[in-house]
C-alpha cells in the first residue's frame, strides 16, 4: 500500500512539474523577460510577453537551455527549476555578443559576420534614457555628434556628414525626401523616442542596400511591435510616463499599449510635449546671452531688455507623435502589419536666426517655422516559406505625405514672407533572402520610389492682413522618381573568415517647371536622368584568440534632389541660391578597419578607423543667373550662389571604444572621437565636427540604477572654422582676436531611477551639474543650463 501511495505522488509531481508555468525574469531589475528561447535537443518554446512559459513539452530528465540576446545562457533541469519556486533569473550580459543587426541588410544577422561597423541602442537603453529626442538618444551612444539650430530638433553628424548625405530610415522605409538640404536638418524630431524598441547606426556608406543619401551613414530605428502570445489567451500591456524638466519646463506625457493573442496583435503609443523657453548655463562665457529680443506692440516693433539674459527667448515649442500598429498571422509562414504614425509640432522659431543682427538692431521681428507634419502609413507583408528563388521575403509599400513651412518678417517690415511645401511620398521595397547553402546566403530586392512637390509663397501685410504672390521656395509640382534593384552575397568561408559583397544600380528621374514670373530663369524646365553603380566589399575575421578584425571597402551615392537642382532662397545674409539644371550624383569611396576584442571576460575594446573621399562633391558656390552676379531676394540685394559639383574632399578619423565590468554593480563604458576633413583647397569640411568623448559610470543594484557620465568636446579654432561658419558669427564665441571659434567644454550629468515593487519607477536626474554655458559646434541655440528632471513610469500586464 505504500509503495502504491508513493508512486501516486510520484505522478502527481510529475504531472504538476510537467504542467508547470514558469516565470522568467531580469536577475537585476527582478522584471519580466519576453522572447525568451527555452529548448532542448527534442523541444522548445519562448516566453510570453509576462516572462511566461509552460513545460509540459519538455521531458522532466532533461537540461534546458534558456537563452536571449540581452542575456547569458543558463542551463536548468527540473529539479532545479522547481527548488526556485519556478521562477528563473537570468543575468544581463554585458557583451552581447550574439546579438543581431538588422540595418546591415534588412535581414537579423550576426554584427561579427558584416563588415561594417555598427551602433547598436537597444530596448534597456530607450527606457533608461530620459532624452527629449531621438537626437539626444543617438548622443547619448556616445558615437554621433548633434547640432541643433532651434530646441525643436537635431541634426546628426556621422564621420563628417550630415543632413541629406545621412539616412534615416523608420521601420523599414526611408524618410529623407526629396527637399532634404545640405544644410542642418532637425527632422528627427518626427521620430518620438518613446516609441522606439531599437535603433541602429551603419558607420559610413549604405547606398547598396539604401541607395541615394546612405554617404556618411544610416539612422535605422526600430518602432513598437505588436506582440503575439503564445497561446489563444487575450494579452494586455499599458504603459504610463510622465516627465517634467526644470530648464525649458518640459511637460511630456507618454501612453503606450499592446492587446492581442496569438493570432493577432494591436499596438499604440501617444506621446505630447510642451517646451517653454530654454534657460542655458550661468557659469563661464555671456557671449550667448539673450540680452533682448523683439515684441509687436501697438502695432509696431520693439527691441526690449530680456530680464533673464540666460533664458532663450523664442525657443519654445510643443510636439505630438501618435502610432498604431496591427499585426495579423495570416498562418505559420505569413504575417500582415498596418502601421501609421502621425507627427505634428506646434509652431518652432528659428532660433539661430532670431539672434541674428543687423548692424547694431536685431535683423529679424519674426522667424519659425510652421507646424512639421508627417503622416506615415505602411503595409508590411513578411513570408518565410521557402522555395528554390527565397527562404522568404519582406514587401514594405509605404506613403507619406509630409508639410513643412517657413514664416519670415524683417525688423519694422508689415510684411511677413510664408512658404509652403506639401510632399506627396510612395515608395515600394521587395527584399529576399536565400541560403544557397552551408556556406553562401544571398539577399537581393528592389526598390520603387516617388516624390511629388506642391510649393507656394505668398507675402502678407500684417496690418491689413492682405496677401500677395511670392516667389515659392521651390518649382511647384516638381516630382522625383526612383528605381534601383541590388544584390549582397554572404561567404562564410570557415568557421573564422566571412565574406561579403555587394551591387546596387539605381537610376533617377527628376522633372521640375520653373515659374518665370518672379525670375526671368535663363531655362523653363529641370530635367535630369542619372543612374548610379554602387559596391563594396568586405570581411570579417574571428581570430582564435578571440579578437574580431574588419575590413571594408564600399562606395556611396547622391543623387541631387529638388532641394539641390531647383531651389531658390537665402543661404546666408547678402547670399542667394539659385537653380542650376546641370548638377550630377557625388560619389563617396570608402575605407574602414576595425577590430575589437574582449581583453577579459569583464573588459571590451573596440579601435575603428575609416577613410572617404567625396567626388563631384554638391556644394554652394559663386554663380552668374542671365549673366549677373547679384540680384534682388526679399528686398535685398544678394550675391548670386548656386549647388555645383565643383569639389573633392577628404575625410578620415578613428573611434575608440571600450566596456568595463568594473564590479558586479558598476559598468564603466568609454567612447572617443577624432576626425578631420577639408577640401581641395584645403579649407575645412562643414559637418566635421570637434574631437568629442563620452564617458558612463553605470551602478546597478536590485532597485536602484545610477549612471554618471562626462561628455567632451574639443575646440574649433577661428582657422579650422569651414569657411561657411565663418560666414555666421552670431552663432559662435569670439577669441582673443575677436573672430568666431567654437570653444572647448565639459558636461557633467546624472541618471537615477528607483524601483518600487515590480512596475512602478521614479526617475531624478540632473543635467549639466556645474551650469556650464556652452553651444555645440555649428548649433544656433545653446544646451540647456542646470536640469532638474523628474519622471514617473508604471506598467499594467
Amino acid at each position: 500500500m505504500q509503495r502504491i501511495i508513493l508512486i501516486f505522488f510520484l505522478l502527481i509531481y510529475s504531472f504538476v512539474c510537467l504542467s508547470q508555468n514558469i516565470r522568467i525574469i531580469d536577475a537585476s531589475t527582478k522584471k519580466s523577460i519576453e522572447d525568451v528561447y527555452l529548448y532542448t535537443k527534442k523541444t522548445s518554446t519562448t516566453s510570453t510577453n509576462k516572462g511566461e512559459a509552460n513545460l509540459s513539452s519538455f521531458s522532466k530528465d532533461a537540461i534546458i537551455v534558456f537563452q536571449h540576446p540581452s542575456f547569458q545562457n543558463l542551463h536548468l533541469t527540473y529539479e532545479k527549476i522547481a527548488e526556485n519556486n519556478f521562477i528563473v533569473e537570468l543575468s544581463p550580459q554585458l557583451f552581447k555578443i550574439n546579438e543581431v543587426t538588422i540595418a546591415a541588410n534588412k535581414w537579423e544577422q550576426n554584427p561579427n559576420e558584416v563588415p561594417v561597423s555598427l551602433i547598436q541602442i537597444d530596448n534597456r537603453a530607450i527606457r533608461n534614457s530620459e532624452v527629449s529626442s531621438s537626437a539626444d538618444l543617438l548622443k547619448e551612444s556616445g558615437q554621433v555628434f548633434i547640432q541643433k539650430s532651434q530646441m525643436g530638433g537635431g541634426s546628426p553628424m556621422i564621420r563628417g556628414f550630415a543632413a541629406n548625405r545621412v539616412l534615416i530610415v523608420l521601420d523599414g522605409v526611408r524618410l529623407n525626401n526629396a527637399i532634404y538640404r545640405s544644410g542642418n536638418l532637425q527632422n528627427l524630431l518626427n521620430i518620438d523616442p518613446n516609441s522606439l524598441e531599437s535603433a541602429e547606426v551603419v558607420l559610413g556608406p549604405g547606398s547598396v542596400i539604401y541607395g541615394s543619401d546612405a554617404i556618411g551613414g544610416v539612422m535605422d530605428f526600430h518602432t513598437i511591435k505588436p506582440k503575439l502570445s503564445t497561446d489563444s489567451s487575450l494579452n494586455f500591456q499599458f504603459n504610463y510616463k510622465t516627465k517634467y524638466a526644470s530648464a525649458n519646463h518640459e511637460l511630456g506625457l507618454h501612453t503606450q499599449y499592446f492587446v492581442g493573442n496569438h493570432k493577432w496583435s494591436y499596438a499604440g503609443n501617444i506621446s505630447h510635449s510642451d517646451y517653454s523657453d530654454l534657460k542655458m548655463g550661468q557659469k563661464g562665457t555671456n557671449q550667448y546671452n539673450r540680452n533682448e529680443y523683439v515684441i509687436r506692440k501697438n502695432d509696431e516693433d520693439q527691441i526690449i531688455k530680456n530680464s533673464d539674459p540666460y533664458e532663450q527667448e523664442g525657443s519654445k515649442f510643443e510636439q505630438l507623435n501618435v502610432i498604431q500598429k496591427l499585426r495579423y498571422k495570416v498562418s505559420e509562414n505569413t504575417e500582415l502589419q498596418y502601421n501609421f504614425l502621425y507627427s505634428t509640432t506646434s509652431d518652432i522659431p528659428r532660433y539661430d536666426r532670431l539672434i541674428q543682427y543687423s548692424g547694431d538692431e536685431l535683423k529679424y521681428a519674426e522667424w519659425y517655422y510652421g507646424p512639421q507634419k508627417l503622416q506615415f502609413h505602411s503595409l508590411n507583408i513578411t513570408n518565410r516559406r521557402a522555395n528554390t528563388i527565397f527562404d522568404s521575403f519582406k514587401l514594405i509599400s509605404a506613403y507619406q505625405n509630409y508639410k513643412e513651412s517657413r514664416h519670415s518678417r524683417k525688423l519694422n517690415s508689415d510684411n511677413i514672407s510664408k512658404r509652403f511645401e506639401n510632399l506627396d511620398i510612395f515608395s515600394t521595397n521587395i527584399d529576399f533572402n536565400k541560403k544557397l547553402n552551408e556556406k553562401f546566403e544571398l539577399f537581393y530586392g528592389v526598390e520603387y520610389l516617388y516624390n511629388y512637390l506642391n510649393s507656394s509663397a505668398h507675402s502678407t501685410d500684417i496690418a491689413s492682413s492682405i496677401s500677395s504672390p511670392l516667389a515659392s521656395r521651390y518649382p511647384d509640382n516638381s516630382s522625383y522618381t526612383s528605381l534601383a534593384s541590388y544584390t549582397n552575397i554572404k561567404w562564410k568561408f570557415n568557421d573564422r573568415w566571412t565574406i561579403n559583397g555587394g551591387l546596387r544600380y539605381s537610376q533617377i528621374w527628376l522633372k521640375s517647371k520653373l515659374d518665370t514670373e518672379f525670375y526671368d530663369f535663363p531655362f523653363d524646365n529641370l530635367n535630369l536622368n542619372t543612374g548610379a553603380l554602387n559596391g563594396s566589399i568586405g570581411a570579417t575575421l574571428q581570430t582564435n584568440n578571440d579578437y574580431i578584425l574588419k575590413l571594408n571597402a564600399t562606395t556611396g551615392f547622391r543623387a541631387p534632389n529638388i532641394d539641390d537642382i531647383g531651389k531658390v532662397f537665402d543661404s546666408e545674409p547678402g547670399k542667394v541660391v539659385v537653380p542650376n539644371k546641370n548638377l550630377k550624383p557625388e560619389y563617396a569611396y570608402n575605407f574602414d578597419f576595425s577590430i575589437s576584442k574582449n581583453i577579459t571576460p569583464d573588459i571590451f575594446i573596440d579601435v575603428n578607423g575609416f577613410y572617404s573621399i567625396l567626388k563631384d562633391a554638391m556644394v554652394r558656390r559663386d554663380f552668374s543667373f542671365n549673366g549677373q552676379t547679384s540680384l534682388m531676394y526679399d528686398d535685398v540685394e544678394s550675391r548670386v550662389q548656386a549647388i555645383v559639383n565643383d569639389d573633392k574632399a577628404t575625410i578620415y578619423g578613428f573611434s575608440l571604444k571600450a566596456n568595463a565590468q568594473l564590479t558586479s554593480n558598476l559598468l564603466l563604458n568609454a567612447y572617443y572621437n577624432r576626425s578631420k576633413g577639408e577640401y581641395k583647397d584645403g579649407s575645412p569640411v562643414r559637418h566635421v565636427p570637434p574631437t568629442f568623448a563620452y564617458m558612463t559610470l553605470n551602478y546597478k543594484s536590485k532597485k536602484l540604477k545610477s549612471n554618471l557620465s562626462v561628455e567632451y568636446n574639443g575646440e574649433i579654432s577661428n582657422k579650422d572654422l569651414a569657411n561657411s561658419e565663418q560666414d555666421k558669427p552670431h552663432l559662435y564665441a569670439k577669441d582673443r582676436n575677436g573672430l568666431p571659434y567654437s570653444p572647448e567644454w565639459v558636461c557633467v550629468n546624472l541618471n537615477n531611477s528607483y524601483q518600487f515593487r515590480d512596475r512602478i519607477i521614479l526617475g531624478f536626474s540632473i543635467e549639466n551639474i556645474f551650469d556650464k554655458a556652452y553651444r555645440p559646434y555649428s548649433s544656433g541655440i545653446s544646451a540647456p543650463g542646470r536640469n532638474f528632471i523628474l519622471s514617473l513610469s508604471f506598467e499594467i500586464k
